[in-house]
């Protein structure tokens, strides 16, 4: 009976640990943003800390961008906590015009406004660069959680080189990979 007891007791704890583990590994993966500060807290969580390193196929590289892959530059955006004052190293660099949209997630949940950046390559069929204010788009991009397939409105458009970075964030943690996008003005040169 004492055994049976001990058993119990000891997948028990194996399951407070393990649920432990995934609440923790949530807060890890939902607290950041690439929200304006404007945006709610609320607003913040379903944000991918790494992405993959694809990009779309008919994005063109940039040629002479100002940032060239492989060095760095001081991230001045602050779309994730930590991201602001960063030291960023570039993976890529791409000419294309890139939009601030307002979409409510496909997968429920409240509205993100001004969510910055999402390229005219990441939009499902869309017209002729650069769409105007009040457009509506279907969102491709899938940088947040329920973003893919998300119908979303353009609040503005800037063309522009985006740049794909690799960044240890300021307030500690895990090093982003391959985070979609930061914008040319975006960025400052390194001291």
């Amino acid at each position: 009976m004492k055994s049976k007891t001990q058993l119990i007791g000891v997948i028990t704890l194996s399951m407070a640990l393990i649920l432990a583990a995934c609440a923790n590994n949530n807060e890890q993966v939902n607290g950041n943003s690439t929200n304006t500060e404007a945006n709610s807290e609320s607003n913040m969580e379903g944000m991918n800390h790494s992405g993959s390193a694809e990009v779309p196929e008919d994005l063109q590289k940039s040629e002479n961008p100002t940032y060239p892959e492989g060095s760095t530059a001081i991230i001045e955006a602050n779309h994730m906590k930590g991201m602001e004052g960063a030291e960023a190293t570039i993976v890529g660099a791409y000419d294309t015009t890139a939009y601030v949209v307002t979409y409510t997630p496909e997968d429920g949940g409240e509205p993100v406004e001004n969510h910055k950046w999402v390229i005219h390559e990441e939009l499902e069929d869309p017209d002729e660069a650069p769409l105007p204010s009040g457009t509506e788009v279907t969102l491709m991009a899938s940088h947040m959680e329920g973003m893919e397939g998300a119908i979303a409105t353009i609040e503005s458009a800037t063309e522009t080189t985006v740049y794909m970075i690799d960044y240890t964030p300021t307030t500690g943690g895990e090093k982003v990979t391959n985070h979609k996008w930061v914008t040319e003005d975006e960025l400052t040169v390194t001291e």
